[in-house]
């Protein structure tokens, strides 16, 4: 699944994207860590793999959207 980057905090390595529709979803760090990434900027597009649904769902992995 594809999203945006919304807000990413270096000391704590989570933050939140915003999917195509705009529903923000927030990450945890080991989100973060599980797709190898050193920094995220806002804006960025990052393809995210979630667990769960409705309610639930929760981001596994974020990395970097590549073509």
């Amino acid at each position: 699944m594809q999203a945006t980057a919304f807000t990413y905090d270096p000391q704590t390595r989570s933050g939140s994207v915003l999917l195509d529709d705009g529903t923000p979803l927030p990450f945890d760090g080991a989100a973060f860590a599980a797709g190898g990434l050193r920094l995220l900027r806002p804006g960025q597009r990052v393809r995210i793999e979630t667990e769960g649904a409705d309610e639930e769902r929760r981001i596994v992995l974020v990395t970097l959207q590549t073509f």
